[in-house]
């Protein structure tokens, strides 16, 4: 369902490109029905974290699968109801290219894509790197940072725009909507200026990323032994 129907979703691109009803038709329907599969991906991943939790390599491997999950999350918000906000022909009819289809794009790319990445990234690097190396206390602000801050710049800012947008758009035309009128109205600006924040609180998950892996590169502190009969291990950071 998952792979089909989002093959056969992608076709919401094609809408008024002078393609047949038919097509308009299986496009709508299946953009709709992708939120369906992405929830229970989500929910199961959820689910086996929650049960296999307590195995020590789940903990090794803990922000790894927790960036897993996230993608399954950011699969339900940004792809599926983000998404289907603005699939059917209707509404991409009024909102296409507006604020509505940023706010889908950064919650679906970065979203699903740009966590899918950190996760295989962390789930390659825990193998590979020093166990002496590996920092959670940089990871946790990291992740969280990294999807607050996106959070915030989808909802306080994107939607609010979108919305504003979509109204403009319905009630006087898309003509209206991006005109200057509305585009540098004095609201709008303000919802230019509610991104910031979420911009600085995701550029704070960079920073502890960047951390991260400049730190698996030097190696870390590791624990060397001392010569044999002193009983004294010392750390020594390369």
């Amino acid at each position: 369902m998952f792979l089909f129907g989002g093959i056969l979703g992608t076709l919401h691109h094609l809408y008024f490109t002078g393609t047949p009803t038919h097509v308009i038709a299986i496009g709508a329907m299946f953009s709709a029905l992708e939120v369906v599969p992405l929830a229970m991906i989500g929910t199961e991943a959820y689910r086996n974290y929650q049960r296999s939790q307590s195995a020590p390599w789940v903990q090794s491997y803990k922000w790894a699968i927790l960036s897993f999950i996230a993608v399954g999350f950011w699969n339900v918000v940004g792809a599926g109801l983000l998404g289907f906000s603005i699939n059917t022909p209707i509404a991409l009819y009024y909102m296409q290219g507006m604020n509505m289809t940023a706010a889908h794009g950064h919650a679906a790319l970065f979203g699903v894509y740009g966590m899918l990445g950190i996760g295989l990234l962390l789930f390659c690097l825990r193998g590979l790197s020093d166990r002496h190396a590996w920092s959670d206390a940089l990871l946790k602000p990291m992740f969280w940072s990294l999807n607050i801050g996106l959070a915030m710049m989808v909802f306080m800012s994107l939607v609010p725009a979108g919305l504003y947008q979509a109204w403009a758009s319905v009630s006087h035309g898309v003509w209206f909507a991006r005109s200057p009128e509305v585009v540098h109205s004095t609201l709008m600006e303000a919802f230019v200026w509610l991104r910031v924040p979420g911009d600085v609180v995701f550029s704070i998950g960079v920073l502890f990323l960047t951390l991260f892996a400049v730190r698996l590169l030097r190696g870390g502190k590791r624990v060397q032994l001392a010569p044999r009969g002193t009983g004294v291990a010392q750390a020594s950071k390369p």
